[in-house]
């Protein structure tokens, strides 16, 4: 059956271009994780703040390098893609679409960073360069970010990214402690 509405970003549009690298200002750039990477994920993955938030654990390089690969086929793949938050060859952390349906326009994002980059602006950054990039450059029209309500940083870095609270979405999350409670944010290409 035909759709009566277009795609809101034609199929093929971003598996076209290598993904990019994202200028976050003051020499921070998002750019794609590198299997070289390896090493450093795995060890923010172990992180006990990294692990608390999210759902998947990294255990070794090979597994580091799994997570890489699944980044980069999701590029290709258009639903999903990573980038490593870095200045020169230090990586401070991660900014990413956990998400993409580029046919009703929408993705998730997610984010962390290494404790040596908590507390400078760093991860808002990110979030700010790469929020920018989906809605503009990618054509997207809704980027969304769930966070625990426990995770009271994650919330302060949505709000300074420009993400307005929408609400809660209760028990909506399993994390390794229990169900979470979970603040939707958005932001809404203008």
């Amino acid at each position: 059956m035909p759709n009566l509405v277009p795609p809101v970003v034609p199929p093929g549009s971003l598996a076209a271009s290598a993904q990019p690298v994202i200028d976050a200002g003051d020499g921070l750039v998002l750019r794609p994780w590198t299997h070289r990477d390896a090493p450093v994920l795995l060890a923010a993955r172990q992180d006990p703040s990294i692990r608390r938030w999210g759902v998947r654990s990294v255990e070794s390089v090979e597994e580091a390098e799994e997570m890489i690969t699944a980044w980069a086929d999701g590029w290709k793949t258009e639903t999903t893609a990573g980038w490593a938050v870095a200045r020169g060859e230090e990586i401070f952390g991660h900014a990413g679409l956990r998400t993409m349906d580029l046919k009703e326009g929408v993705a998730e994002c997610a984010y962390w960073v290494r404790p040596l980059a908590r507390g400078q602006g760093i991860a808002p950054k990110a979030l700010r360069a790469l929020s920018e990039w989906a809605l503009g450059v990618a054509g997207l029209h809704r980027v969304e970010l769930y966070h625990s309500v426990e995770n009271m940083p994650s919330c302060s870095v949505a709000i300074k990214g420009g993400y307005a609270l929408e609400g809660t979405a209760r028990s909506s999350v399993l994390h390794e402690d229990g169900w979470h409670d979970m603040h939707l944010h958005a932001r809404v290409a203008e």
